[in-house]
């Protein structure tokens, strides 16, 4: 059975849409915060992602940043006015739809059936991403170079992860500290130079896999 994790805050909205998702034949999962919404999708693997942008604890636009930078989980976000879904673009969070409340419970649910159409009928997406002699596993939170595993710290993976989601796409700088969420908080893009610094040393002899767009960020340059 296909599940849709539901991430609103507001227990009625919440009931309402799980009682609409579940007469189509869905099962649903609820989350009433961000660091409970990261928790559940972990543990049950959704095929799509409802979330308010408005949330106690870690906001929806932050508990988008980290599932983007591990998976391509589909997200439909629930925005309360018409101008945040232009922020939400501008911003490039990758959400797949955007439903501005007041909304019909009807339509959410037309809506996530057809964001799971466009993801292939809503079957969980691998966590397992290969870029050429490397392999990045996101539920294991381990990588292998040319079959040999490196000994990576956390942020490292969740670096690589998001170079090996698309081979060959600049990434910037920006783009990989938010990926990195809470494990460097503070810092600034230096902190991704570092630890790209550290992935080539460990990448060696295969270093040239990583490569430098001057002034942009970086990308995965695999044969």
């Amino acid at each position: 059975m296909t599940t849709i994790l539901i991430v609103e805050d507001e227990a009625r909205l919440a009931e309402i849409l799980e009682g609409y998702l579940r007469r189509e034949g869905f099962h649903t999962e609820r989350a009433a915060n961000g660091p409970r919404a990261l928790e559940l999708w972990r543990a049950a693997r959704p095929a799509l992602m409802l979330l308010d942008l408005m949330l106690p604890g870690l906001d929806g636009l932050e508990v988008a940043r980290r599932v983007r930078a591990e998976s391509d989980l589909p997200i439909i976000m629930l925005t309360a006015r018409d101008e945040e879904v232009d922020r939400l673009v501008g911003l490039g969070i990758g959400a797949d739809d955007y439903v501005v409340k007041p909304y019909s419970p009807r339509e959410v649910v037309a809506r996530v059936k057809a964001v799971l159409r466009r993801a292939g009928g809503g079957v969980g997406l691998p966590t397992v991403r290969h870029a050429g002699p490397l392999t990045v596993d996101m539920a294991s939170y381990e990588a292998y170079l040319a079959g040999e595993p490196l000994d990576l710290t956390v942020a490292e993976v969740r670096l690589l992860a998001l170079l090996a989601r698309e081979p060959g796409v600049v990434r910037t700088r920006a783009e990989l500290l938010a990926a990195l969420g809470s494990l460097d908080r503070g810092t600034d893009e230096r902190t991704v130079d570092a630890h790209v610094k550290n992935l080539r040393r460990k990448f060696s002899p295969h270093d040239a896999l990583l490569d430098t767009v001057r002034g942009v960020g970086y990308r995965l340059k695999v044969p």
